[in-house]
Formats: C-alpha cells, structure tokens, sequence
C-alpha cells in the first residue's frame, strides 16, 4: 500500500509538471490599457529591498515587482510559468528540470541565465534566506547543462518541492552583483536589480519609491503600466483618506487597519477582494523567546497563552476578519489537525501555572517584568500591543513596550533581542515550506528574520518534521503532522494568536491587480489602469 501510494503520488506530481508547463494567468475580462500610473500605499516604510535577506511584507511588497522566482501559483495553489517556462518532474520524483524563459535580462541589460539560478540556490539563498536552507537541503545536486536549463537531482522524494519557487520564497538575485560574500552592505540591497516587469528609480526615504516599466521584459507587450508608485503614509487616518479620495488606488496587506475597512465597504468608487492570500496564509503570534528565564518553562510559555482572550482579539482589534489559532499549523494549510486540544482563554489557569512553578506575586502584585516587542505595521497592532501588555499585567507579569521601526524591529528579531514580539509569519502552502522553519533547531540562525528565533528545540519535532517532508504515504504523513502538533501546543514555543486574513482595496480604476496566490506580491504584469 505504502508502494503504490507513492508511485500515484510521484505520477500525480509528473502531470502536474508537465502539464501545466503550459499554463498562463486568467484570462483578461477587458482588453487592457497601456500606459498609466498605479499609486500604491507602503505601510512601513522598509528598511531594505533585498527580498532574500528580508521577509517583512513592505519589502515584498515593493519587490515582489522588480524580481521573480522560477514560478508562480495560482489560487489552487497549482504552479504557473515565472521565469521557468516549462518544467518537468521525472516518474521517480527525484529529478525536476526547469527550462528558463529565453532572452531574459537583467535591469541593467546582464543576460539572465541558469548560473543565476545555480548561483542563488546552491549559494546565496541557503546562506541568507529564511527558509531556503530547509527547501534545499533536500537537493543532493544542481546542474545547467545549457544556459537555458536547470536541472535538480533530489536526494529523496520531496513532494513539496514544487511549490517552493514563488518569488518571495526563492527569489532570483543577479549573480554578477552579489558574488562578493559581504551581503548585508552590497549597494544592490537598497538600488535592486532583478528581472521582473518593473525596475527600480528612485527612493525618496519618508515620501515615495518609484518603480517604473521594464521595456526590455521577456513577456511581448507586459507590463500595461508605465510605473508604480509606493507612497509612504505612516498615518493611519491618511491612509485611509488617501484611498477614499483616490490620491491612491491601492492597499493591501497591513495598509488599511482593521477597524477602518468597514467604512469602505460602501464606497462605490472602490472594490475590496480577500483573494491573493492563498499561498501566505499566515498566522499571527506573540513570539518568546525561549532561551530567556523564566520564558524557557513550556509552564510559564503556556501561562502567557493563556492569558490572552484570543476571541476578543479576534471580533474587536482585527474586526472580526480573522479566525482564532490554535496551534501551528493553520485550518488553511494541508495536514491541519481539527481534533487536537484547543487551549483557550483561562487567566485563573495562567495564576495557578504561574505559582506552581514558583513565580508568586511580589508586594506590587508583579511577578517577573519582561520586554514586548510590538510589531510595528499600523494601528491595528499597536492596538494588539496594548491589550497584550493589558492582559499580562493582569496576571502579574510586567511589561515594558520597546517600540522601534521596520527596520529594527527585524534585526532585533533576528537578533534574539527580545523577551516577547508580536509578529506574524506566513505557511506557504506546505507545512515543510513554511512552518517546519520555525520550530526544526537545525534554523536556529542568529541575525536571520523569520527562521527558528525563538530558539525552541525538540528532538523528536525535529525527527517527525524530517520524515514528514519526504514521507509519501498520506495517512502517515498526516500522523506525523498531528503528532507535531499535539507536542507543540503542549509545549507552546509561541503562542498562536490567529490565522490572519486581510483585505486588498482597490479603486475601480484598477484593473487585474489579483491574478495569483499571491496577490500584490506578484509582479503587476498583468495589471493595468483605465483613463
């Protein structure tokens, strides 16, 4: 049984490569205007434009427009053409052959070609991205046998594989501008090159970052546009003013707070769509840092967990747009479990944990003090700051808020300079792409965002991560996912505060913003506004 469910699975995943090696975007409901200017809001500011080295949504935002990975996905999550025009997965899994896209260049008029590739998966990414260690790990060795072929010789079957090339995922960064190993001060990071639809112009820092058509772009007659243009709108009440008096004609993600998208829901000149979200999916938690006293006690981890009413979270700060989490792995990801224990809101649970483990109230009524990171993305997580604070301070423990910008914020992170952190981080349609990052102790990487930073281990997590990723049987995969999950909740590394959704808004006169999974993220080619 075993056999035959991995011999369907490696055939089921042959036809998907090679079938939709054909595939393309929907298609266009009206014939598309070129020319134009899309203003777009860019809430925070970020702190670099080097999308392997960060992950933070505003430097995806603006870059996932200026570079590409070798594909992308649509709302099925099926991969699509990217700069890989066709691909191929052998009958035995182990061998994916991606032809590239010929006469592609780079920004700056470089050809592109499968070095770049070989350079960034063999190299670069594995060095600095956040999840590319884990993804390529799997690749016992990568080979151009032309300029125009890329070849992966897996060392098992790795079924989730295909679904790692997505621009923010695997990025493609030109080998001849980053072959020097200095990476955090390359020139590029802030004047980026890449292959996509639109290049970089110009960065005026606190006003706006103008990106502008790329004519030399492989696709004949894409992208519609003449330029884009990211405003930076650091106040809440501007952004949304912005949007209703068409001064822009687009946010997403974290643009608009969630308590204010109500009043745009009756705005007849502007359109609002949840779509685009499909391969994030992420998932907001208040972060621990585990090596810390007495945050290194699952007891105390449980206590601050518990001590958050995450339904009140969830119907007031995010609006009711959002579902509760309760554990790892999200209701919109594969191998979600429904029938592990949800642990729920029970401050007098917290009290007793608390003193159990020693932690009694001092005269003051404190019983520790610790350090909160808020996320720093608008007024909705300021928001969730201050009931954090609120809800801890209730059962005794204090907290002192360090606010900071983007920028820092991610290198404190990364850093581990903190005690809690609110943040949310994305899934990636696969629990070995996007979630085993976080909690496998082998991406325990200091000075890198979005890896394992709060510094949980577990061996046995580790070992069932491992053999989940290559594990061809469902049923068993599927066991070991519960049983990943069964130990975290108990363990409770972060504690999980909801599966985010967000609202993308748009004026009318905005055309094909959403095409793929991952929405504003994905390059605007097809994108165009009307007069």
């Amino acid at each position: 049984m075993h056999e035959m469910n991995r011999r369907a699975l490696i055939a089921k995943a042959g036809m998907v490569g090679a079938g939709l090696a054909l595939g393309h975007r929907p298609a266009l409901a009206q014939a598309p205007q070129r020319g134009g200017t899309l203003n777009m809001i860019l809430q925070p500011e970020p702190a670099t434009l080097n999308l392997a080295m960060n992950q933070q949504v505003p430097v995806q935002v603006v870059t996932g427009h200026i570079f590409q990975g070798l594909l992308t996905y649509d709302f099925d999550l099926k991969p699509q053409p990217g700069l890989a025009k066709s691909w191929t997965i052998s009958p035995d899994g182990l061998t994916y052959t991606f032809h590239l896209n010929e006469n592609v260049t780079w920004h700056d008029g470089v050809p592109f070609s499968a070095e770049d590739v070989l350079f960034n998966v063999t190299d670069f990414l594995p060095k600095v991205h956040p999840r590319a260690r884990v993804v390529f790990a799997h690749v016992g060795s990568v080979e151009a046998p032309d300029a125009n072929t890329v070849v992966f010789k897996m060392k098992e079957v790795f079924p989730p594989f295909i679904r790692a090339f997505e621009v923010a995922g695997a990025p493609m960064l030109p080998k001849h501008l980053y072959s020097d190993p200095d990476y955090q001060n390359n020139p590029a990071n802030l004047k980026p090159i890449g292959t996509g639809p639109f290049k970089f112009v110009e960065w005026q820092r606190g006003n706006f970052l103008k990106l502008a058509r790329h004519d030399a772009y492989h696709i004949p007659g894409r992208p519609y546009l003449d330029q884009i243009i990211f405003k930076v709108l650091p106040d809440a009440q501007s952004r949304l003013i912005a949007l209703q008096s068409g001064q822009v004609d687009l946010a997403a993600w974290v643009d608009i707070d969630y308590i204010l998208v109500s009043r745009l829901r009756s705005d007849p000149n502007l359109t609002i769509t949840s779509k685009g979200y499909e391969y994030a999916s992420p998932v907001a938690w208040l972060e621990i840092n585990n090596r810390n006293k007495p945050l290194d006690n699952p007891k105390v981890r449980r206590a601050i967990w518990q001590a958050l009413d995450r339904d009140f979270i969830v119907r007031t700060i995010f609006a009711g747009l959002c579902k509760i989490s309760y554990g790892p792995i999200a209701t919109t990801t594969p191998y979600h479990d429904p029938t592990v224990p949800r642990v729920g809101f029970d401050p007098k649970q917290s009290e007793a944990l608390l003193d159990e483990v020693g932690l009694r109230r001092a005269a003051d009524g404190k019983r520790f003090q610790l350090r909160l990171l808020p996320l720093p993305y608008g007024e909705t997580w300021n928001l969730l700051a201050a009931y954090c604070r609120q809800a801890l301070e209730k059962v005794g423990i204090g907290i002192d808020m360090e606010n900071s910008d983007a920028g820092a914020y991610a290198q404190r992170v990364g850093n581990w300079d903190y005690d809690l952190a609110l943040n949310f981080v994305s899934q990636f349609a696969d629990p070995a792409l996007g979630i085993a990052r976080t909690y496998i102790s082998s991406n325990i990487r200091k000075g890198v965002y979005a890896t394992n930073t709060e510094g949980y281990s577990n061996k046995r997590v580790d070992e069932l991560f491992a053999k989940a990723s290559v594990e061809q049987d469902e049923t068993m995969r599927a066991q070991m996912y519960s049983e990943i999950q069964l130990i975290l909740v108990d363990e409770v590394p972060v504690a999980w505060i909801a599966e985010l959704g967000f609202p993308t808004i748009a004026n009318k006169r905005v055309h094909n913003a959403i095409t793929t999974s991952s929405g504003v993220v994905d390059g605007f080619q097809d994108t165009w506004v009307s007069a």
